[in-house]
């Protein structure tokens, strides 16, 4: 057996098992004084965990679009709201009240999937036609678009500025209640799965590898006789699709969306944590989703609390804004380590060759 396979098998028989983990996570009780808000089983430390992997699955497609095909999209953020209030939409005004709840419930699911697929390629479709900066900008004037649409219109289906509520009725029991809080944090470990599994799928395959061509020298892909425009559509699409499935998984586990989930802001948070966990690798988004909502939770809490209202101004003032704290770590990150929190293994192993090879020629010397 080859280094290569031993190395491939190691990684996946390590990832199975940090999935079968963070199954049984709700059925343990383990405690993390500062982190999590009590034991596992509890229905506010499950919430807080569903809701960072529902994070990082949205920043993992979000990666699929930055770190893999180089599109720097200030628009994210619209396909996950269209996730999240397309699937309250359909519910609430378009749902047969004569069908099983259950059919009416995965119905809905797949009409949202539909519409996230439909909006990601229409929107793909027409910011691709230009590059660089200025498809950053028309993603932006979509998602400003879209973030009107749903805050402007409080007497529509959005809400408005309330935000929309989950209509209940076709939802099954098992997603209903806090008392079924493990079953969402199991599906939002689904979505993640999911969600890295067809990316995945996505970076191996030869539209995957296309679109890393593309990112580093387009030109040269044009001049092989590739046109990168399919790919890249097929890129954004599936990222926005996968944005989407996040969006559904997020509307049922806060049993409503808030306009904040189609802002630019959003986006940007997104871009954040990307950059936070390393763009360079898969897990760098999960890692950076996980440690960024852990933090801006904890933080938050961190903030009111009375130690902090008990320090000296010159330290209450910035260690009450979470934000604050935040943009210190990222400037720290991207300063001291260029490949994010995920490159930190790579990195030590780089510089333990390179001691281990001067110590070597110290030696022979």
């Amino acid at each position: 057996m080859t280094t290569t396979n031993r190395r491939r098998i190691a990684w996946i028989a390590g990832s199975v098992a940090l999935v079968v983990f963070a199954a049984i996570l709700p059925l343990l009780a383990i405690t993390i004084p500062g982190v999590f808000p009590g034991p596992t089983y509890t229905p506010g430390t499950l919430q807080l965990l569903a809701y960072a992997m529902l994070i990082a699955a949205l920043a993992l497609s979000y990666r699929l679009l930055f770190g893999l095909a180089g599109m720097l999209s200030f628009g994210h953020a619209l396909f996950f709201a269209a996730g999240a209030y397309g699937l309250g939409v359909v519910l609430e005004w378009f749902a047969p009240s004569e069908l099983p709840s259950e059919l009416v419930f995965v119905g809905a699911i797949l009409i949202t999937l539909v519409f996230g697929i439909v909006l990601s390629l229409t929107v793909g479709s027409l910011a691709l036609r230009v590059g660089g900066i200025s498809f950053a900008m028309v993603t932006l004037a979509f998602a400003q678009a879209g973030s009107v649409l749903i805050r402007r219109n409080p007497g529509s289906a959005t809400g408005g500025e309330e935000g929309l509520a989950l209509d209940i009725t076709h939802v099954p029991e098992g997603f209903i209640g806090v008392m079924n809080t493990r079953n969402l944090y199991w599906f939002a470990l689904g979505v993640l799965v999911f969600v890295y599994l067809v990316v995945l799928w996505v970076e191996r395959s030869r539209a995957g590898h296309v679109a890393a061509a593309g990112r580093e020298n387009e030109m040269r892909v044009r001049v092989l006789g590739v046109r990168p425009y399919p790919v890249k559509l097929l890129v954004f699409t599936v990222a926005g699709a996968l944005a989407a499935v996040a969006g559904m998984g997020y509307l049922l586990l806060q049993s409503g969306a808030a306009p904040r989930v189609a802002t630019a802001d959003f986006t940007l948070t997104l871009l954040v944590i990307v950059v936070l966990g390393g763009v360079g690798y898969r897990w760098g988004a999960i890692i950076g989703g996980l440690i960024y909502t852990l933090l801006d939770q904890r933080l938050t809490v961190l903030a009111g609390s009375e130690a902090v209202d008990a320090l000296p101004d010159v330290l209450r003032i910035p260690l009450s804004e979470p934000l604050f704290i935040l943009g210190t770590l990222f400037i720290l990150v991207v300063m001291f380590l260029p490949g994010g929190i995920a490159g930190i293994p790579k990195r030590l192993r780089t510089h333990r060759r390179s001691t281990a090879l001067e110590s070597k020629e110290t030696v022979d010397a």
